[in-house]
């Protein structure tokens, strides 16, 4: 057995860098099979984070197919998705930089089909009869004026040539197109409502000149949600519906739905991306999901004219966008012990071949830290899930009587799901001597429909319960130093940090990614698709003002009394700058110290290496100084308003 230096937490070396993370990280996303060859989509942090399409046959390697500069991502919806479609050596894609559509045959340059940038595309789906694409459109021609969402058809020949097929609703998503080619299905949804709270399934019959004909709402209203609309090879529908309170599978016939797998379990996720997928078709009667209890992932096979039910072991804990070939699957896959990679599993074995790893970074076993599932009592007398992450270091073990600081994270949405898969961003912080904790509180999913609507008007008030008590957990049991307590979070769970910080006194420091502070602004500056959502999550447009001007950290920031730093995107468009930059501003008139570290040229989220590097550094050090410890880290200084530089 190796023998450990006992060094403070917090100052343990560690080969999990913030360079290597950056540097060596991909995005992986979008899976999709083709006869025999998966294609999937991958973002590359030393490239700026341009997303390219990749695809592999069986026993070759991968191929990148859309060169520099072309960036394969939509921005419908602001977080895209359903970006490509590939038929046969033919490629359809949504360019990043200028919202166009193209098509890329075999080894040919890339030819653009649309030609306003004012009008973006996604989730295409091939009529090849007709010879055209049918796409979810998004028109922002009309300046000042909120973007008007339809289904629409490209000609293949003439992208200009573009025939409105359904409009009026304020969202659409997933048009399929049965095998026949006689009849659409969509989703669809309006304002105030999110497509996890409300949405609807139509379907129409599409005439030989392509024009639509008999619309007809199939399922789905106020209290339901709809998910993934899927025909199978024999020209039945399939759908995720959540009316049992799960979300589960369901053939149509008519406007009834027959449950076929009813289960306490989540086969569908929140639509906040286009064209994911839990579920697809491996024969004409096979039908091949994956399905999520407490966080934790399944693969099965659904017979579908005998109702047997084969479960597939994997080795994975986390499975998320499902594409099924014939006898595989094609996954985005990780466990506690292996990072996110893009797997091909077999479904008579369960063996999987890596296709690719969102990582470069090799990491020994004897350095991961392995999650707990815990769950806690929480306000309300409800029960809050978490994984929890100890400090482990195969070189390194905390000196005796010391126990370690604590970071409590969740994930942003609000109904995003943490799932124990291996996180290099949560290693990087244990492999140092941290404790985290990462916390599905009320309102994530991945534990039914009445999990998520906890958060129903609690938000800030139910999340940040949650992140409390999972903290006070921790202490209480002697696992964790309650004087060094920190929370994070991004987006939503910036929202969280905020509120736990200006309206509690657990956590000690804080560190908000893109976070929101005032709800006000956040509904004047945000996109149309979140538009509304704090209508739901917060107050109705009669009762809000005082509810906003109650529960928005910037306007008790007087009550803030812990450092904290923040990171910004500068072009974000979902939380814009101003909501970092007032809550600093309020901060330093204040003296409470308090950091900032934009970064110019940066969205939602962070994607250049350099950036995703600064900002696990910078995070890193203010915690040092703030906890009184220096990391083994060396970090470029981060100014600290309140705080006197280090001599």
């Amino acid at each position: 057995m190796r023998q450990k230096s006992v060094a403070a937490f917090g100052t343990w070396k560690s080969s999990i860098t913030a360079q290597t993370i950056a540097a060596g990280s991909k995005t992986l996303s979008s899976p999709c099979v083709v006869g025999d060859q998966a294609f999937w989509l991958e973002g590359i942090a030393a490239q700026g984070g341009r997303v390219s399409l990749v695809g592999a046959r069986p026993g070759s390697s991968s191929e990148t197919l859309t060169a520099a500069p072309f960036n394969v991502r939509s921005r419908v919806h602001e977080y895209g998705g359903g970006a490509y479609l590939v038929h046969a050596d033919t490629v359809y894609f949504s360019n990043f930089a200028d919202n166009l559509v193209y098509v890329q045959q075999a080894d040919a340059a890339p030819r653009a089909l649309t030609r306003n940038s004012l009008l973006r595309h996604a989730d295409f789906c091939l009529d090849k009869e007709r010879s055209r694409l049918i796409a979810v459109q998004e028109d922002h021609s009309v300046p000042g004026a909120e973007a008007i969402n339809r289904l629409v058809s490209l000609g293949l020949g003439d992208g200009d040539a573009v025939t409105v097929l359904a409009t009026g609703y304020d969202f659409y998503a997933a048009p399929r197109l049965s095998p026949n080619g006689q009849q659409l299905a969509w989703l669809c949804w309006s304002h105030p409502h999110m497509p996890w709270n409300s949405s609807e399934l139509w379907i129409a019959e599409v005439g030989a000149d392509g024009a639509l004909s008999n619309p007809r709402h199939v399922a789905g209203g106020p209290d339901e949600s709809l998910c993934q609309p899927t025909w199978s090879p024999t020209g039945e529908l399939y759908v995720a519906s959540d009316h049992s309170a799960w979300w589960n599978l369901y053939r149509v016939e008519g406007n009834v739905l027959h449950a076929i797998c009813p289960m306490d379990a989540e086969f569908a996720q929140p639509h906040w991306t286009f064209g994911e997928s839990q579920f697809g078709f491996s024969g004409d009667h096979e039908l091949v999901a994956t399905y999520i209890e407490n966080a934790i992932s399944k693969l099965i096979c659904i017979e579908l004219r005998t109702g047997t039910q084969r479960h597939i072991e994997t080795g994975f804990t986390a499975l998320h966008a499902l594409s099924v070939g014939d006898g595989f699957v094609v996954a985005l896959a990780s466990s506690p012990s292996t990072p996110r990679q893009m797997a091909r599993i077999d479904l008579a074995t369960g063996q999987s071949t890596v296709l690719a790893l969102c990582t470069d970074v090799a990491i020994g076993a004897d350095c991961i830290s392995v999650p707990q599932a815990i769950a806690y009592d929480t306000a309300g007398g409800r029960t809050a899930h978490a994984f929890y992450y100890a400090p482990n270091n195969a070189d390194y073990a905390g000196p005796v009587g010391e126990r370690p600081p604590l970071i409590v994270t969740s994930h942003g949405g609000p109904t995003g799901m943490a799932s124990n898969g291996l996180q290099l961003g949560i290693q990087y912080w244990t492999s140092r001597g941290f404790a985290v904790l990462d916390v599905n509180y009320g309102g994530s999913s991945g534990f039914g429909r009445a999990y998520r609507e906890v958060l129903k008007g609690q938000w800030g008030i139910v999340d940040v319960d949650d992140c409390i008590a999972g903290a006070e957990y921790l202490a209480r049991h002697g696992w964790v130093d309650r004087n060094r307590m920190a929370i994070r979070g991004g987006s939503a769970s910036g929202f969280t940090t905020l509120c736990a910080l200006t309206f509690h006194h657990v956590f000690k420091a804080g560190a908000s990614h893109y976070g929101v502070s005032d709800l006000a602004a956040l509904d004047i500056d945000t996109h149309k698709f979140e538009s509304r959502y704090t209508s739901y999550l917060v107050a109705p447009p009669e009762t809000r003002g005082a509810v906003y001007a109650k529960r928005s950290p910037l306007g008790h920031v007087e009550q803030l009394n812990c450092p904290m730093i923040f990171f910004q995107g500068m072009d974000d468009k979902v939380v814009p700058p101003a909501q970092s930059e007032t809550m600093v501003q309020a901060m330093k008139a204040r003296g409470v110290p308090v950091a900032y570290v934009p970064f110019e040229g940066e969205g939602h989220g962070f994607r250049r290496v350099e950036n995703i590097c600064r900002s696990l550094e910078a995070e890193l050090y203010f915690y040092g100084r703030v906890f009184g410890f220096e990391p083994a880290d060396a970090i470029e200084p981060v100014a600290i308003h309140g705080l006197p530089p280090v001599p």
